[in-house]
């Protein structure tokens, strides 16, 4: 059924998974909410039925938008004129594909976690339905969506740094640094799962983040990749530490670090980007600060506020200098971009800065193909191997 227009009105948002307990599906709430684009309407929260429900109900969601299973809520809320505008999918990994083709071919756009899929057949699948389909599938890599990551991106492509040399970007944690998975840890428990996962552990989990982050800020393409996967803690199926060399077209070289294992970092994502004239230092826990150095110069901290930084840093900021943002603003941010880019399509122009500015498709794909490339080259002798997309 045809939706009515997305102007003048909140975008009708279902979700499915993210119910009770589920970290990320509060984050997805808190995002959509913060700036009044969104309004959550339906879901299916829980692979127990009776425990969505109930769930709904505390999140003041009417029962009869409260579903048993997603293919339910699709098919009910298809057939409203009311019904749902995009579905986010806050579910494990191997659910991502069936049930964001399932939107997709019903006319319900979607707002997927990453890794987009649990295999690079699954991710090639799905962007040919949003190609056929003409839908709309935002990827929630979330450091996009900080202001001075836009402000990076900015000054590397004017050209301030020069061409660029080497990009480091780490993302060690420590939560999975003992066998948390076999003490009823549910979280741990899929991530160790090559059925649920995927073929990469930490790689895959948390190395994507970092690799978007890393081509997303310089703009560079990986030509080809060699990695060393290792599994620190015993009985588990995939890495939980992975070290990966990249070879950008360019000329550009690259390190990765990503682990699940590194005691007494908490959420440690950094990136340094180094170029023939400067180079700038950004860390995910001081977000609020990105730190510029030019050649035989001073170097620089570029705090986030200021009224000199790029249009896109700027859209970005929402409190004066010296009131820290972080995480949950970074992620709405990316949900005010999906916004701009579905009102944009909806209304037939072009999208904004913010629409124009968040990880879709196509980006989603190249992460999984990145995940193929890094665990061919460690089975086969950490040998350099070319990401299918990049």
């Amino acid at each position: 059924m045809k939706k009515t227009p997305l102007k003048g009105r909140r975008i009708r948002l279902g979700m499915v998974g993210g119910g009770e307990g589920a970290y990320i599906g509060g984050i997805h709430r808190f995002a959509a909410r913060l700036d009044n684009q969104y309004e959550l309407v339906a879901g299916a929260f829980d692979i127990n039925a009776a425990r969505g429900h109930a769930f709904a109900a505390e999140n003041f969601i009417a029962a009869d938008r409260s579903y048993d299973d997603f293919t339910a809520m699709i098919a009910a809320e298809s057939a409203r004129e009311d019904g749902v505008d995009v579905i986010a999918i806050c579910t494990p990994n191997f659910t991502h594909y069936p049930v964001a083709r399932a939107c997709l071919e019903a006319g319900i756009d979607v707002i997927c976690e990453k890794p987009l899929t649990s295999t690079l057949e699954d991710a090639e699948l799905l962007a040919e339905v949003v190609q056929r389909t003409g839908g709309f599938l935002g990827v929630t890599y979330t450091y996009a969506g900080y202001p001075l990551i836009a402000e990076a991106r900015q000054r590397i492509a004017a050209g301030l740094i020069g061409q660029v040399r080497t990009v480091q970007v780490e993302y060690p944690l420590e939560w999975m640094a003992t066998g948390v998975e076999l003490k009823n840890n549910q979280q741990a428990a899929w991530r160790v799962d090559p059925k649920k996962n995927g073929r990469g552990g930490s790689v895959g989990d948390i190395g994507t983040h970092a690799y978007h982050l890393a081509g997303y800020v310089t703009g560079l393409k990986a030509e080809s990749v060699m990695a060393d996967l290792a599994t620190f803690v015993a009985g588990r199926a995939l890495d939980d530490n992975a070290h990966v060399l990249i070879r950008y077209e360019g000329g550009a070289r690259g390190m990765l670090w990503s682990s699940q294992v590194a005691i007494g970092c908490s959420n440690s994502l950094r990136l340094r980007v180094f170029g023939e004239t400067g180079s700038l230092m950004w860390a995910q826990e001081q977000p609020n600060e990105l730190l510029y150095t030019p050649l035989e110069g001073n170097s620089q901290v570029i705090k986030r506020g200021r009224d000199d930084l790029a249009a896109l840093t700027r859209s970005r900021t929402r409190t004066p200098p010296g009131h820290p943002e972080g995480y949950i603003e970074a992620f709405t941010n990316l949900y005010s971009g999906f916004a701009d880019a579905l009102r944009a399509r909806d209304a037939g122009q072009e999208p904004g800065l913010a629409g124009a500015a968040v990880p879709q498709i196509y980006d989603g794909l190249k992460g999984v193909a990145f995940v193929d490339a890094v665990v061919d080259s460690h089975e086969q002798g950490t040998l350099w191997m070319k990401p299918k997309y990049c």
